[in-house]
């Protein structure tokens, strides 16, 4: 699935020059992870935000906000922002205040070794 470039851009944009963000496919989509961690990404043209549950029921109020459904069950604490709620600098800017937040919350992850290359066999 194809995700939506103006939205990759801003996203771009606001982490940029961050040691501790790598952006990610995943889903069929792009992923900006923070500290290893999925903070937010897109699929199509929905902006994905990791919430956590204790924000996750609030932000289903917003008219503009859905359940994360990707696997055909709700995901708690993700949810689907549609363009009108991120449409705005300042919108896009709270939905990724509010992950980061959360994402803040979870403990570090372990460092993993770097993959040794697998030996070639000889012909």
């Amino acid at each position: 699935m194809a995700y939506d470039e103006g939205l990759a851009e801003r996203l771009s944009m606001h982490f940029s020059g961050r040691p501790d963000v790598d952006i990610k496919r995943m889903f069929g989509g792009l992923c900006f992870m923070v500290s290893e961690h999925m903070c937010c990404g897109i699929l199509g043209e929905m902006l994905m935000a990791r919430v956590g549950p204790d924000n996750y029921a609030a932000c289903l109020n917003d008219p503009h906000v859905d359940e994360m459904d990707f696997t055909g069950k709700p995901m708690k604490g993700l949810v689907y922002v549609s363009p009108d709620g991120y449409e705005s600098d300042a919108d896009l800017v709270r939905w990724i205040h509010l992950c980061e937040a959360f994402v803040r919350t979870l403990p570090p992850k372990p460092i993993k070794p770097p993959k040794k290359p697998k030996p070639r066999k000889a012909p």
